[in-house]
């Protein structure tokens, strides 16, 4: 083999190593395009303080014997205590303990603080008002790379039949609640923030303004309207969660904001229409008005903070209710 041919060879396989790298980053928003429910694993040290932290990496392994499991990190300060104890509960969150989810998810000296619970037979906190709760004792610690899995096995439950609060995407989501908390009247405009990487896909109205895609609910409602929008500018776009809902009160219209994801630069283009810019390289004044304006300097914030809110309100005025911590 010639020194030429040799080196060749050399930087073929130094790309193949290259290409085979996983992106963590890009690893995790594709892990997150799995729709879960949200749980707050819970168990007491050998003094009796009640110890717990918010996690969606759970599920249920075997009906006989009863077992599930739940994934923990071992940099997380809960790690030797968890994988330690002996026992532990899964509560699974009620749609309306956000709240709690986001208090479990922060440190804290005391998260029980002002929380309703009560201690199971085997020792373990059971919150109030949850979905389900599953009390376990230990069968098994996994190692899994950067995480363990604790297997537990069920040795009481109870399920309170409410709607579970759901976590898509980096944020929260509500399925009972979410249509009539929305989608006020018959007048409604639904829009896409389709983003990639730091670019949102914009295009230009009949003035020369830049706007959102976005469409008037039709019979059919919302999901045909994204659908119909999709399939025009982005084809392998998805909606995440409801970014932004507002009235103007001088057209009686409602609006009704998505924050949605395009799969990566591969992507199909479709409409040539639209464009995915940078917000930075946008004035305020480019844009179709005030109030997209605003919501999009919103999600510039938030999207470099990982951390988006909610809008309700009118066209100038209402509040941010936050998805996640």
């Amino acid at each position: 083999m010639s020194q030429e041919t040799s080196q060749l060879a050399s930087q073929q396989a130094s790309q193949l190593r290259e290409a085979a790298k996983i992106n963590t980053r890009e690893l995790r928003d594709a892990f997150g395009a799995f729709m879960t429910g949200v749980t707050i694993v819970t168990t007491a040290s050998d003094d009796g303080k009640p110890l717990g932290f918010t996690a969606n990496s759970f599920s249920s392994v075997s009906l006989d014997p009863a077992l599930l499991l739940v994934s923990i990190a071992k940099t997380s300060s809960n790690y030797q205590t968890f994988s330690t104890a002996g026992h532990f509960a899964i509560n699974i969150l009620a749609e309306g303990q956000k709240d709690l989810s986001n208090t479990f998810a922060r440190p804290s000296d005391d998260r029980f603080a002002n929380v309703s619970w009560q201690l199971s037979a085997n020792r373990n906190p059971l919150i109030n008002d949850v979905s389900a709760w599953f009390d376990c004792t230990t069968h098994a610690v996994i190692d899994a790379g950067d995480h363990a899995l604790i297997v537990g096995k069920v040795e009481a439950f109870h399920s309170a039949g409410f709607a579970g609060l759901g976590y898509y995407r980096g944020g929260y989501f509500t399925p009972a609640k979410i249509s009539a908390e929305v989608i006020a009247g018959p007048k409604v405009i639904v829009s896409a923030i389709i983003a990639r990487e730091d670019k949102v896909l914009l295009v230009k109205t009949p003035d020369g303004k830049w706007a959102l895609p976005s469409k008037e609910i039709g019979k059919e409602g919302a999901d045909k309207a994204l659908a119909e929008i999709f399939a025009r500018y982005q084809p392998d776009a998805s909606a995440s969660f409801i970014y932004s809902v507002y009235n103007n009160t001088e057209t009686h219209y409602q609006y009704i904001s998505f924050l949605c994801s395009a799969p990566d630069e591969l992507a199909t283009a479709g409409d040539t229409s639209g464009q995915f810019i940078s917000l930075e390289d946008v004035e305020t004044q480019a844009f179709q008005d005030s109030a997209l304006a605003s919501m999009l300097q919103r999600y510039r914030k938030e999207s470099e903070l990982k951390s988006y809110g909610m809008y309700f309100g009118d066209h100038s005025n209402g509040t941010v209710r936050p998805l996640h911590s």
